[in-house]
């Protein structure tokens, strides 16, 4: 379940791509583990039936939704903005912080209450949190969800490191347009949708 709802390519996927072939699969890895925390939490809130935690999250939707479009459209001016970078200038000495990469991609999801329906509406289909098959059950499906969306983050992490390593300087300054412009555009369809 962690593998497949991570593995849609939006706004979170675009930033860990662009992040993995600039500055390293380590931090497009890194930055995929906060989304894999994000559905983790989700998926523990569904999992428990936290129906109070759940309606809070729904209650203030608008606000959630307002800051994640809000960051969607303030990173990828910022990718925009940013001088292009080639993979032989990424090393040591352009290290990224890799506790932003974390802590960026984690309020990210969890700015998605989306995120929570989709988990709510998987359990509820297994019969999770309904008290119909216990404690570990649901402890164990909210484990495989982190280690799915963490396999799914690696695969993606390593696999666009290995691409930018055939790419040329075009192509890695087109990857950065293209992310940059379509997370502000995710931004902007974002805070759209709350008109």
């Amino acid at each position: 379940m962690g593998f497949c709802i991570a593995a849609p390519v939006g706004p979170v996927g675009l930033l860990c791509i662009r992040r993995s072939m600039t500055d390293g699969r380590l931090c497009g890895f890194v930055s995929g583990l906060g989304a894999a925390t994000a559905d983790t939490v989700y998926g523990l809130i569904a999992a428990l039936g936290l129906t109070a935690v759940t309606s809070q999250l729904i209650a203030h939707r608008t606000p959630i939704q307002f800051f994640g479009g809000a960051f969607l459209v303030y990173l990828g001016v910022r990718i925009l903005r940013q001088p292009p970078v080639t993979v032989a200038a990424s090393g040591p000495e352009h290290a990224p912080n890799l506790s932003a990469a974390y802590g960026s991609t984690l309020a990210l999801t969890l700015t998605n209450p989306a995120t929570i329906l989709a988990f709510l509406g998987i359990f509820a289909g297994l019969g999770v949190g309904t008290g119909a098959r216990g404690a570990l059950p649901a402890g164990l499906l909210v484990a495989g969800v982190f280690l799915g969306s963490a396999l799914w983050w690696l695969i993606l992490s390593h696999s666009a490191h290995w691409l930018a390593g055939k790419a040329s300087a075009g192509h890695l300054r087109f990857v950065q347009r293209a992310s940059g412009t379509l997370i502000v555009a995710f931004g902007l369809w974002e805070l759209g949708t709350l008109l």
